[in-house]
């Protein structure tokens, strides 16, 4: 089922310009009006830390403040629908993770369309989604996991963020390929969510490896396993799922940026060069890297094919697994 998604992530690499960033950037210019980036889940989540490490890149390479809006809730689709109706002058982009592609799957009413009401500006980075558990649980492998919901005839609780985020249809995935049944604790975003396994509310959570990198190398969580293909480079001692013996799973979670439909071309184009300069940049790099997420960046067209291809994707997986959208 992940072959033709490698295919296209391949091809969203190939297309990565090699571009330097800018040796004359400057700062944002006194009085220029603000560009507003809508992050649709709450402040510590990995889609929030992530836009605040590449805020100051952008504001020098567009010269205007950019000012990060946080408006969780409903799996990030309140704060897309309020995107979606901002103009459409290239003041106002969507920064969000890739539940905007699976939300489809399981949101009936999301209050706007997908794929009509906004256009791609470009794919920012992958990001594995990691099991982590409460360091006061007993789970130390997914094999244990796997061995505790099998024993229990409700299954073991596991959190994750809204439905229809790639932590929560990771977890739905997860489920099939095992064949066991576990419990859904919902969350309004990552950090709320790190937070109440830290404190033991839940023993184990889905998650992108950003919200919980901080609290995995303080020892305050205990990583499971990653869902990709290869370890994370922040933490290589973390096994993949697929390595710890379960077959066909992938999943590469991503953050990207959008921007409402009617967006004049050349505001798009700004912003995209604006994104990759940034992720060029060697010291942006460095931080993406070390929060476990890998810099892609592209051209709008490409993140237009992901998203294309994630809405047929999950929308298979949820009518799989019985689940309809509400």
């Amino acid at each position: 089922m992940h072959l033709g998604r490698r295919s296209v992530l391949a091809l969203l690499i190939s297309l990565i310009p090699i571009v330097p960033a800018s040796a004359h950037a400057s700062p944002p210019s006194a009085g220029a009006p603000p560009i507003t980036f809508i992050v649709p889940w709450p402040e510590g989540g990995g889609t929030d830390v992530t836009a605040r490490i590449l805020k100051g890149q952008f504001e020098k390479s567009l010269g205007r403040p950019i000012v990060i809006q946080n408006l969780g809730g409903k799996g990030g689709a309140t704060g897309s629908a309020v995107a979606a109706k901002a103009p459409a002058d290239g003041s106002t982009v969507l920064f969000t993770l890739s539940s905007h592609a699976s939300n489809p799957a399981v949101i009936k009413d999301l209050g706007f369309d997908t794929q009509k009401d906004f256009l791609p500006v470009g794919m920012v980075c992958m990001t594995p989604q990691v099991l982590v558990a409460s360091v006061a649980s007993p789970y130390r492998s997914l094999a244990e996991v796997i061995a505790a919901a099998r024993k229990s005839p409700d299954g073991v609780v596991v959190g994750s963020l809204g439905a229809g985020s790639p932590s929560h249809l990771t977890g739905v995935l997860f489920d099939q390929r095992t064949g066991i049944r576990t419990r859904k604790q919902f969350f309004e975003g990552g950090g709320p969510a790190v937070k109440a396994v830290e404190s033991g509310e839940v023993p184990l959570l889905w998650v992108s490896i950003g919200a919980a990198a901080e609290a995995i190398k303080a020892g305050r969580l205990r990583a499971i396993a990653v869902s990709t293909a290869r370890p994370a480079a922040a933490f290589p001692d973390v096994p993949t799922v697929e390595s710890s013996g379960v077959r066909d799973f992938v999943v590469d979670a991503w953050y990207g940026m959008f921007v409402p439909a009617g967006t004049p071309r050349e505001a798009i184009d700004r912003l995209n060069k604006a994104l990759n300069d940034a992720l060029a940049d060697p010291a942006v790099a460095d931080k993406l890297l070390a929060e476990g997420v890998v810099p892609i960046g592209g051209t709008p067209e490409a993140l237009g094919t992901v998203v294309s291809d994630e809405i047929a994707r999950w929308k298979k997986v949820c009518a799989e697994a019985g689940i309809a959208p509400e």
